[in-house]
């Protein structure tokens, strides 16, 4: 049997966005510029050929891969959370070393996006706050070395 995937409304909901996209738009687009570089003769010198046929070749692989995430996509509400740090969780940390605050929801492996403050529940930061509360500090060794964090405030939105 096959792992389910937790994903979040929003993440859940991005992935069919993007996979509605590929199929609707990229896909019959891909086939038009195939269509077009087929017309201009010998494939063989054809850099809009193979280059049209190599973004086939990916968009074919991300709507694959979408689709299998999204058939294993265990979609959980935070809103329906709390208590600790737990999967869904917006978590405000201060780093008690620089005093700089900085809020993650932690989030499944397909929605993360550290960037956006979607931090990968299977990271190191996320694997210490986990089953933490409100007041408690974590270690997390980083790159950098051992950083201590402060969890100031839990909200599950």
């Amino acid at each position: 049997m096959m792992e389910k995937i937790p994903l979040t409304r929003a993440g859940f909901d991005k992935l069919n966005a993007e996979l509605k996209h590929l199929k609707t738009v990229e896909r019959p687009a891909i086939i038009r510029a195939i269509s077009e570089a087929r017309e201009h003769g010998d494939l063989s010198e054809n850099a809009e050929y193979h280059s049209a046929k190599e973004k086939q070749s990916f968009i074919e692989g991300r709507v694959k891969e979408l689709e299998g995430v999204i058939s294993l996509a265990d979609v959980i509400d935070p809103t329906k959370l709390s208590g600790t740090v737990k999967f869904g969780a917006t978590v405000d940390l201060v780093d008690e070393e620089t005093d700089e605050e900085k809020a993650y929801q932690i989030v499944g492996e397909y929605e993360a996006d550290i960037e956006h403050g979607k931090l990968n529940m299977k990271s190191p930061l996320s694997r210490a706050l986990i089953g933490k509360d409100e007041g408690d500090t974590v270690e997390v060794r980083t790159p950098g070395g051992v950083r201590s964090y402060e969890i100031l405030k839990i909200t599950y939105k």
